[in-house]
């Protein structure tokens, strides 16, 4: 059999008809169909589906997947024709494949009477970025500090660094100084003994001109904190409450400080992944120093180290908490940098209190329910 030129099934049908000098009748009889089936197939009226192509091989002796390839080939070519380009398609993807758009919906960043009109969310959501086109919110684009190299932030670290963004520049605080700051920090280290006492950090920051946000998380954005200056002389710090532990919020909230004291993110913000839970040679240079610092806020190396050398490889709970008193610290602390240090992330987990409770009255704070009252 010479090989037949066929753009569609169709075509196909009526050169292997012709071929043989059959008709359409003929071959609904072989293939034990009505007349129309057969005639609507030589017609390109109806499709050759998978069965019927394996019916076609055994008459023809043609492989099923040259009637199939044929049939998705003149159904895709059919579609284009018919189908009109729809410019909202892009729109709709880069609206709601990017943002996690019910949450900010349910949260109430975002105002809007139909989440499936997507010109009314993008309205809402150029209200949200103040931005004129949703294309220049994707301009914002910001360090964020993770396990490997970094890189851009994602879309829902974007969006909760706005929130965060908003909420701090309506805040009315006292100005900034370096001395302030130290201050703040000394004073800070007096708190580390009970988890209540987290309460009067809020406080403390503000009267050091530093302006204190707790934004609850996206999902997707496993943001620990940020620092960023809203112009030369007004630091900004962001943090999440991602693990609602003692240990976690000190380290995190210590190592935001050292990021305001190097006055690192005054140029672009700086996303904080993961702080913490990241092997040291894998961080860049301004990382390692905040990490350094908040590990001896929170436990002094040169102690932690004595105390490895003494008690390691078994450590009892009364050794940690003799330890935390010695150092007049909470037994989370010491507990958060034992996980860390030996890898062992199961020990002692009953001492990483938690502080979100203390901490959420005193603070100016958007999510776990609560929104944050922003002026429009």
């Amino acid at each position: 059999m010479t090989e037949i030129a066929a753009r569609t099934p169709g075509q196909l049908i009526t050169e292997l008809l012709k071929e043989r000098g059959w008709s359409n009748r003929v071959l609904a009889m072989v293939l034990g169909v009505s007349d129309p089936i057969v005639s609507k197939m030589a017609g390109d009226k109806r499709p050759v589906d998978a069965a019927m192509a394996l019916a076609l091989e055994d008459v023809f002796g043609v492989p099923a997947e040259k009637f199939v390839a044929l049939q998705s080939q003149y159904d895709l070519a059919k579609a284009k024709l018919e189908l009109r380009p729809d410019p909202k398609r892009a729109l709709r993807a880069r609206i709601y494949g990017n943002l996690p758009i019910a949450e900010m919906i349910g949260r109430g960043w975002v105002d809007v009477e139909d989440a499936r009109d997507p010109e009314m969310v993008q309205s809402a959501l150029c209200r949200f970025f103040k931005v004129n086109r949703i294309e220049d919110a994707s301009a914002f684009s910001f360090a964020a500090k993770k396990t490997d190299v970094g890189g851009n932030a994602t879309p829902a670290q974007l969006a909760w660094l706005h929130r965060v963004k908003t909420i701090a520049s309506e805040m009315l605080i006292g100005s900034y100084s370096p001395q302030k700051l130290e201050d703040a920090i000394s004073k800070i280290a007096t708190l580390r003994s009970h988890p209540e006492h987290m309460e009067r950090v809020p406080r403390i920051l503000a009267e050091a001109g530093i302006r204190f946000v707790i934004v609850e998380g996206l999902p997707g954005g496993k943001i620990d904190g940020v620092c960023f200056w809203l112009n030369d002389s007004t630091p900004v710090i962001g943090m999440s409450l991602r693990f609602d532990r003692i240990d976690n919020f000190l380290f995190v909230l210590r190592h935001e400080l050292e990021h305001v004291r190097r006055r690192d993110g005054l140029m672009k913000p700086i996303i904080d992944v993961d702080v913490g839970r990241t092997p040291d040679h894998d961080l860049e240079e301004q990382e390692r120093i905040a990490n350094d610092q908040a590990r001896e806020f929170c436990v002094p190396k040169r102690d932690m180290d004595a105390f490895i050398a003494r008690k390691a490889p078994y450590f009892t709970e009364r050794d940690l908490i003799g330890f935390a008193k010695v150092l007049k610290v909470h037994p989370g602390l010491v507990a958060g940098q034992l996980q860390f240090r030996t890898g062992k992330f199961t020990h002692f987990r009953n001492h990483l209190a938690s502080v979100r409770e203390f901490i959420l009255p005193a603070a100016e704070v958007d999510g776990w329910g609560n929104i944050h009252p922003i002026e429009t």
